[in-house]
């Protein structure tokens, strides 16, 4: 059974704790195993989703984790898929996430959730591990820019002052505004926070790694610990910025790769090594970065591992493990 928003009901019913617990009840939609669902994705912990920079929960009938929440909830896993704000930074995102995570721990019941993150929703993420660890069973890391992002090498091109930035950065926030429109989520968006060191956006290697180190590795492109603080780390990346000629990402992965990666392996928009976060379960995976969520419409390489079995496979891992 799928809900696609949480009813109106439960905001009010939470609404006298949310102020004392920080706790919001929006943009949340949640998907339950049906009764005769199988159990090898059946965790001890619900299962939350973190979508990346300019992500959705849902928009204009495309799912953003495309065909994996329902072969998840199918097999046995109760799934809640969160909206954040589609560009901040994400000191910002991360404390929306982190108001959900209340909310689905009071609607649940559990005492810890799962978070699988993509792209800056990884970031969104290891601030949740970083404010309240005691919610946080595990961090799944895909293709997150736990080291930055190739797109932070456009500084050395631009003046981050300039003009010229804060038209880049306007046109950001309105596609952003536009995102927002389009599912209701009813969020600010901010550019320039997006871009700063001090908030993890796509200049993560800097003052937020600082203040949230958990499950970083001791050296670039090393591999993290398993467990830190509590909590278990994994990671997982394509290594691949063109995948399909049908496919219009695969263009913008290639751009981007050409322009910005220096010649360090990348998925389009991260690097491999800055993808690695506490256990590094693959990260030469023939996929692009919109690949690792089944965008577009499941489109990518030949012989490439199909994404929807790669969270199936790590959601068992999580289960594996009493998680």
């Amino acid at each position: 059974m799928s809900i696609r928003k949480i009813l109106a009901g439960l905001a009010v019913l939470f609404a006298a704790q949310s102020h004392a617990f920080e706790m919001d009840c929006s943009n949340i939609s949640i998907h339950e195993p049906a009764p005769n669902s199988g159990t090898y994705n059946k965790t001890k912990y619900p299962i939350v989703m973190a979508h990346g920079w300019f992500g959705f929960d849902e928009l204009l009938g495309v799912d953003y984790w495309y065909g994996i929440i329902d072969k998840l909830t199918d097999n046995g896993a109760t799934v809640y898929v969160t909206q954040q704000a589609a560009m901040n930074s994400s000191l910002v995102r991360g404390d929306q996430l982190l108001k959900k995570v209340r909310c689905i721990l009071a609607i649940s019941g559990a005492e810890k959730v799962n978070l699988i993150a993509h792209s800056q929703g990884t970031l969104d993420a290891r601030y949740v591990a970083g404010e309240a660890p005691e919610l946080v069973a595990s961090v799944t890391s895909v293709s997150g820019p736990n080291h930055g992002s190739i797109v932070s090498n456009f500084a050395n091109y631009v003046d981050m002052e300039s003009t010229l930035m804060d038209l880049i950065l306007s046109t950001g926030e309105t596609f952003g505004y536009f995102i927002d429109y389009m599912t209701g989520a009813g969020y600010d968006m901010d550019g320039r926070a997006f871009i700063s060191v001090e908030a993890g956006g796509w200049m993560t290697d800097s003052t937020f790694n600082d203040n949230y180190p958990a499950g970083l590795p001791e050296e670039y492109c090393g591999e993290g610990p398993l467990v830190d603080n509590g909590i278990y780390f994994y990671s997982w990346t394509g290594n691949r910025d063109f995948t399909n000629f049908l496919d219009p990402f695969s263009y913008l992965d290639k751009a981007l790769s050409l322009a910005l990666a220096n010649g360090e392996v990348n998925d389009g928009l991260v690097t491999v090594c800055s993808s690695h976060l506490g256990k590094v379960i693959r990260n030469d995976y023939k996929l692009d970065h919109f690949d690792t969520v089944n965008q577009l419409f499941g489109l990518r390489a030949i012989f490439s591992p199909n994404p929807v079995t790669l969270y199936k496979t790590q959601v068992n891992r999580l289960k594996n493990q009493g998680l």
